[in-house]
């Protein structure tokens, strides 16, 4: 195998590593969708800090390895519009799930607090924070943008 190989490998593992930790990230959302107890909002979160870390590796490995090929192989150049169009894209899923993150960090806290002060009571407070619109909206922005760079890694438009 080549090093151009190597990096393939790379770049696809860590793209299934990224996708792999988006869905996780739809898991907290669905679960928490009809959670109104602190105890329960906390479970939930359980793997949270597992999706961060592995969406993180999964994002710069993409980025990195992707960018070295574009650099590396003779057919492509960083500069060709697939490659751009997908950089772009990658920049949208990044800041939009982050956001998305915010956004569901806000229940986690609260149930936080809650289970600090000694109470397990469910909590429409709680069940609206984990229904939030505006990070389900930016949740699905992102996976929208992460299955837009798949379409554009395949098809490539424009090479």
């Amino acid at each position: 195998m080549s090093a151009d190989d190597w990096l393939l490998a790379v770049h696809l593992l860590a793209a299934f590593a990224f996708v792999g930790a988006l869905a996780g990230f739809w898991a907290v959302v669905v679960a928490g969708w009809n959670v109104a107890r602190p105890s329960g909002v906390q479970a939930i979160f359980r793997l949270y800090p597992l999706f961060n870390a592995v969406v993180g590796v999964g994002a710069l490995g993409t980025l990195v390895a992707g960018i070295w090929l574009a650099i590396s192989l003779d057919a492509y150049q960083p500069w060709d519009g697939w490659v751009v169009a997908g950089v772009v894209l990658w920049l949208v899923v990044v800041a939009a799930g982050q956001r998305a993150g915010v956004e569901y960090e806000r229940a986690r806290g609260r149930a936080r607090e809650l289970l600090r002060s000694g109470s397990d009571d469910p909590s429409q407070e709680l069940t609206a924070l984990m229904r939030t619109r505006r990070g389900l909206a930016l949740q699905a922005i992102a996976t929208a943008a992460a299955f837009a760079i798949l379409a554009d890694m395949i098809w490539k438009p424009g090479a």
